[in-house]
């Protein structure tokens, strides 16, 4: 049974080496979400600590799914800082561990996102990601409005540069007045 749970600080802070797995598989399978392979295990836990003081003050939220007395999967939301955008968010690092693809947990944490961040009061949500990724058709199927794509914008865990898609969602209140 796979449960899902969001993460305060010191959870993550416990969670590090789990989380620190998580991200350098994710690299190893070629998923392009800002690091080259090979990822070492120094650099990978100092980024997901370095993500402890975001969720402290509450300008990160971190999701896990965990199955098989193991981490399997984490989706985060960034909230912005500035007065004229708390109506967003940005949805970040959705993360599924190679031997967890196919069973739903992408799904499952992308719509935990979307409907935790409505109940945080975001109306619109943003993202960007690899294109002619599979996670760009998740996101496509998800409902998610394709924006465009900038031409090399990311190298691949390879070092090839690559194009990225941008998506937005409205989600709430806002998404039911958009679509009445």
């Amino acid at each position: 049974m796979t449960t899902f749970s969001r993460l305060d600080a010191a959870q993550l802070r416990a969670s590090l080496d789990e989380l620190a797995d998580l991200l350098i598989d994710t690299v190893q399978g070629g998923a392009s979400i800002g690091f080259l392979a090979p990822l070492d295990r120094t650099t990978a836990t100092a980024w997901w600590e370095e993500r402890a003081a975001a969720v402290a003050a509450g300008r990160l939220a971190v999701w896990v799914a965990r199955g098989e007395g193991r981490l399997l999967g984490t989706v985060s939301l960034a909230f912005p800082d500035k007065p004229n955008s708390r109506h967003r968010a940005e949805l970040v690092k959705l993360m599924v561990h190679q031997d967890g693809r196919g069973q739903g947990l992408g799904r499952t944490l992308l719509t935990t996102a979307e409907a935790e961040a409505v109940a945080a009061g975001v109306t619109l949500m943003h993202l960007d990601t690899e294109t002619d990724s599979p996670a760009e058709s998740l996101y496509r199927s998800a409902g998610w409005t394709r924006l465009g794509a900038i031409p090399d914008y990311a190298a691949s865990p390879s070092g090839e540069l690559r194009p990225t898609t941008i998506f937005y969602k409205h989600v709430g209140a806002e998404a039911v007045v958009l679509g009445s």
